[in-house]
């Protein structure tokens, strides 16, 4: 992380007022929600996970292909897709060398190989434990294998690439254990052909092993597609370029238990690590890069005629879990996605970063723009696609009227999202929205943290700047029920928490603060005390409520804000006790209430409340 200026205090009370609890009703034996304030070499801290060095973190990361790097060792339980799938249960003691620089017909321990000009075929029928050692360098020719029975494919400083077609073409249906050890490179050719569905092409599950590294170019469709499932386990050094279409192509669930993964992909529409089923991260270092434009795909079974497509770091058509490692996905096209599941996603554990830098997407399959600007309210979603940092679920527009699918749990992990493209939300999902732990912080365009449906924050760290945009926004019911939530919206008709008109807020816990141009909404209930206030906030200052120069919660401001509607809530206040309100060097007395005012919430009202 990149070092910041420290935070200079401007009064010595000030000092004495900040090493206190930043909020006493929090828990410190919860890593989670630990509030405690401290000084470390002159930089604030709210917490561990919210400092002014996360905050400009927040603001300025940046993501790179990397190769070098060490794979992390922290990592979860590798998981597989069914029983006994792991290289560790498997042994191919059965050695059969392939010398792709002298390639020769033979049968060797039940194995018929045969050459055809520079295409190597091996077929090992019902023979077990096989395991094929292939060396060399191919100019322009393939490597296929067949066979009945699970083997083991080791790759020890190999080269092929086939001018033509797929290079490595495993025909097996059975599992297929690719080893990697030494240097290795597989490239395919541009030609034409129906059957060319990658560089590398696997009919049976796929196991990525091994210690070694591996290069893949993909030229014509896919870097690796493997028809069933692709598992990556640590130790590996992986590198895939698809410059046409998908990095990484799973036709069921795709695994990374491990190893230093890194995707890169520029066609149109492409997705660096795509599954048609689920993507699962336990472990290791990912990198997944996409920086192709949104596409239009026509589809005559659409009232639309088609549909928009858009790149994205990771795309899954089931559900996504992020259980441990680290992830790093960007967007750079137009609507481009960090992280897209149609149905549902899981975060638990494990280090996430994504930016997107597109803009809106437009198609009607005739007229394209890469930075839309007009209004979207009356355009079918069909023509449209939005960048978005991570997206789960989807709306179904062929219903009337229309629905949405989704749901989004985030409890554990450390999470940063970047948007700046026209219309770029930070993390949304089309259902529900629950965070009950780790720690979420999200710097966009648009909406910070956006539901269709519910949300409920019941723990963890959040911050979320909507710079243009509310920074959270609930369609559905909101619940405040744990957890630090610094909410930073845009100015004008926008807000810190916003909630549709016609749901409501509940609030039965967490340290809150929200700044916007005004607030939105319809307070349903609270059993804590809410200060209402409006004035300005510099960028790491600190907004903190006292009580007898004791400090009760206190926030650390992720940006500046002039003239904003604020709310403040925490276990620590109470409806009708006064407190002192500090904002820098000023401070003002204050009583709590359990309304919000400022605009509808609360039963409406011009914007107001105690000004600094």
């Amino acid at each position: 992380m990149k070092e910041t200026t420290k935070y200079i205090m401007f009064m010595a009370a000030m000092t004495m007022m900040i090493m206190t609890t930043a909020c006493s009703g929090d828990s410190l034996d919860d890593d989670d929600n630990n509030t405690s304030n401290a000084i470390d070499n002159g930089e604030y801290i709210i917490n561990e996970d919210i400092t002014t060095s996360t905050l400009s973190t927040m603001k300025t990361f940046t993501i790179s292909i990397d190769k070098t790097t060490a794979e992390p060792a922290a990592t979860v339980a590798a998981t597989y897709p069914a029983e006994g799938d792991s290289p560790s249960a498997n042994t191919f003691g059965t050695i059969v060398n392939i010398d792709l620089s002298n390639p020769a017909a033979a049968i060797v321990n039940g194995v018929t190989i045969t050459v055809s000009g520079n295409d190597i075929t091996a077929n090992h029928g019902s023979t077990e434990g096989i395991c094929y050692v292939v060396t060399g360098t191919l100019s322009d020719g393939s490597l296929t294998i067949k066979g009945d029975a699970s083997y083991e494919l080791n790759l020890h400083n190999a080269n092929i690439t086939n001018l033509r077609s797929t290079a490595i073409n495993l025909q097996s249906s059975q599992n297929a254990y690719l080893t990697l050890s030494g240097t290795n490179t597989v490239t395919d050719g541009t030609t034409a052909d129906d059957s060319h569905k990658g560089a590398i092409f696997a009919k049976g599950k796929l196991f990525i092993n091994g210690t070694g590294s591996l290069e893949v170019y993909g030229t014509y469709n896919n870097g690796i597609h493997g028809k069933s499932n692709v598992v990556i386990e640590s130790g590996v050094n992986l590198y895939v370029n698809s410059s046409v279409n998908h990095g990484i192509k799973g036709g069921s669930d795709i695994i990374i238990n491990g190893g230093i993964v890194n995707v890169e992909v520029s066609g149109l529409g492409a997705k660096a690590i795509n599954g048609d089923v689920n993507v699962t991260i336990n472990g290791g270092r990912t990198t997944a890069i996409a920086t192709g434009n949104g596409k239009w795909e026509a589809d005559e079974t659409l009232s639309t005629g088609g549909d928009t497509k858009a790149a994205a770091g990771i795309g899954c058509d089931g559900i996504f879990y992020m259980n441990g490692g680290e992830l790093y996905a960007k967007a750079t096209g137009s609507g481009g996605k960090g992280v897209k599941a149609d149905l549902e996603g899981y975060i638990t554990g494990g280090t996430i970063r994504i930016i997107t830098e597109g803009g809106l997407y437009y198609s009607n399959g005739t007229t394209e723009s890469h930075d839309y600007t007009g209004n979207t309210d009356n355009l079918a979603s069909a023509y449209t696609s939005s960048p978005k940092g991570m997206k789960i679920g989807y709306k179904d527009d062929t219903v009337t009227p229309t629905e949405t699918y989704g749901k989004l749990q985030i409890s554990g992990g450390n999470i940063m999202v970047r948007t700046s493209g026209n219309n770029a939300e930070g993390i949304e999902s089309k259902g529900t929205f629950d965070i009950s732990g780790g720690t979420v912080m999200v710097y966009a365009h648009d909406d910070a943290l956006n539901s269709t449906g519910d949300m409920t924050v019941s723990g963890g760290n959040v911050v979320a700047v909507g710079t243009n945009n509310d920074a959270i926004d609930s369609n559905g019911d909101m619940y405040l029920k744990g957890g630090t939530i610094i909410a930073c919206g845009g100015s004008g008709a926008e807000t810190g928490i916003d909630v549709n008109e016609q749901k409501k807020l509940y609030i039965s816990g967490g340290n809150i603060f929200s700044i916007g141009g005004r607030t939105d909404g319809n307070l349903g209930s609270t059993t804590q005390g809410i200060i209402n206030a409006s004035g300005s906030v510099a960028e790491n200052s600190i907004v903190s409520v006292s009580s007898n120069g004791t400090t009760l919660c206190s926030f650390l401001m992720p940006t500046s804000f002039s003239n904003g509607t604020i709310f403040i809530s925490s276990p620590t206040l109470t409806s009708g006790s006064s407190y002192t309100l500090s904002n820098g060097s000023s401070s003002t007395t204050v009583t709590a209430s359990s309304t919000i005012s400022g605009s509808t919430m609360g039963g409406g009202g011009m914007p107001g409340g105690r000004k600094w």
